[in-house]
């Protein structure tokens, strides 16, 4: 899938909180609550912590190896963070049931990091990262397989 040409508006205080919880990871010292690159030691991980099971995938093949994942708190309750590599950046994947199951998708950038959301099946994704545009959207690809 392809994201709009046009990025979500400024005003968007989802995307801008996403945005900003993925910065407080980068700096702090909150990037990982289970660090590993093992799937079925990340998603069991979450289990009893959220009242969803999160999908976890390995995609290490394909250049985005999961590092591990954390909780977070967004829209009002816990969420699961779900933490990938490409090359030596980070990408933060938020997940949590989603309120619509219609296939949406939307674009959002600030200051050099670029938000991608997605719906899938039950669920919305939130991809952040200081990758381009381009290669956030293969990696949502990859992610929907």
């Amino acid at each position: 899938m392809r994201p709009s040409s046009r990025p979500t508006p400024e005003a968007d205080p989802l995307a801008e909180n996403i945005v900003s919880d993925h910065i407080r990871s980068l700096i702090g010292t909150h990037l990982l609550d289970v660090p590993s690159s093992d799937q079925h030691t990340v998603k069991p991980w979450f289990n009893g912590k959220l009242d969803f099971s999160p999908e976890v995938k390995d995609l290490a093949s394909q250049g985005f190896p999961l590092i591990g994942g954390r909780l977070e708190y967004l829209m009002d309750r816990p969420v699961a963070a779900l933490v990938y590599k490409r090359r030596q950046h980070i990408i933060n994947v938020f997940t949590w049931p989603a309120a619509s199951t219609a296939k949406t998708e939307r674009l959002f950038a600030r200051n050099g990091y670029v938000a991608l959301h997605w719906n899938h099946g039950s669920m919305t994704f939130w991809a952040v990262s200081d990758i381009s545009s381009m290669e956030l959207a293969q990696f949502e690809s990859l992610y929907e397989k």
